[in-house]
């Protein structure tokens, strides 16, 4: 079975316009700084579209739609968001699964990240520049000189980047991108450019990793015809990541153990849905539309178009 999913928006201060503008999110505030596109967290929940239910409440009743590998987890595992910067982030921090569970009550945050756009000068903050001491950690913050320490990466359209709990980072301004993470809304911050807004030192203190960080992840082509490119955008234990642009007809999909989750990056077309014997359900999309697809099901894709596509 299929779903299209509503999303929740949020309008932190340094987002922008391009959700509303591109992806035809709605919200009463001017800007939107993220969508939420698939969430069954407390702080944003997706609604099913034509049902006018949560997913989260949907799942409760029917667990088999997640999957066999939703099983090793205590909650649903994932969240997924597009994020629009017009301004930088804050330089923040989130902790491992067993300091969240220990200190907030919720899961820790490993995150991944897309770049379907940016300006040309976008950079993000990607760990430290140099192996760096706790003292001096905490020295750079006092003194207003953490940047200096910090490692700015420039960015550019279809980089991938693998955020683990414990790296310090942050988007900058003029990035556009599709955030793959687990089910969490942790964050420490560090430095959020004397905008006023509350910080997290120590406990940031306690959770960040001091060490460089690698370059980012190149996307790995899988297979290209005509019709269909498919790419490995990332994988870790939390979820698995893949990309494809259409050209006419896409293939057949289907997981037996996860549901899926498909994100219009681009394009228009029309998704199938192919449950059992008994049951096909098909949905014409646009950019910026989402879905979740229960296991077991096949899908398909008639368009031109490109998307992503998340399991567990």
């Amino acid at each position: 079975m299929i779903f299209k999913l509503k999303s929740p928006v949020k309008d932190y201060i340094w987002g922008g316009t391009k959700l509303r503008d591109e992806y035809g999110k709605k919200s009463d505030s001017e800007i939107i700084a993220e969508s939420w596109e698939l969430s069954c967290h407390h702080d944003g929940l997706s609604i099913i579209d034509g049902m006018d239910i949560p997913l989260v409440e949907y799942l409760a009743n029917h667990p088999e739609a997640m999957g066999e590998n939703c099983r090793k987890f205590d909650d649903f595992p994932i969240l997924i968001k597009l994020i629009d910067a017009r301004d930088n982030l804050s330089v923040q921090v989130h902790p491992n699964e067993k300091y969240a569970l220990e200190h907030e009550g919720e899961h820790g945050k490993t995150e991944m990240w897309y770049v379907i756009d940016c300006e040309p000068d976008s950079s993000i903050i990607y760990g430290f520049k140099d192996k760096i001491t706790k003292k001096d950690f905490k020295q750079a913050i006092e003194n207003n000189t953490l940047l200096d320490k910090l490692n700015v990466v420039p960015v550019h359209k279809g980089d991938v980047f693998m955020i683990k709990a414990g790296t310090l980072h942050a988007i900058g301004k003029g990035c556009l991108i599709a955030e793959i993470q687990q089910s969490s809304n942790v964050t420490y911050r560090v430095y959020d450019y004397n905008r006023g807004r509350e910080l997290h030192i120590d406990k940031a203190l306690d959770v960040t990793k001091r060490t460089s960080m690698p370059f980012p992840i190149q996307k790995y082509k899988k297979y290209a015809d005509l019709y269909i490119h498919h790419y490995q955008l990332g994988r870790c234990k939390y979820f698995k990541v893949y990309e494809e642009a259409i050209y006419g007809d896409g293939v057949w999909h289907k997981n037996e153990n996860s549901f899926t989750h498909v994100l219009i990056l681009d394009g228009e077309g029309k998704i199938w849905s192919h449950y059992d014997e008994h049951f096909n359900d098909n949905r014409d999309f646009k950019k910026g539309d989402s879905f979740f697809i229960t296991a077991g099901s096949k899908w398909y894709i008639h368009g031109n178009c490109s998307i992503i596509y998340t399991v567990i």
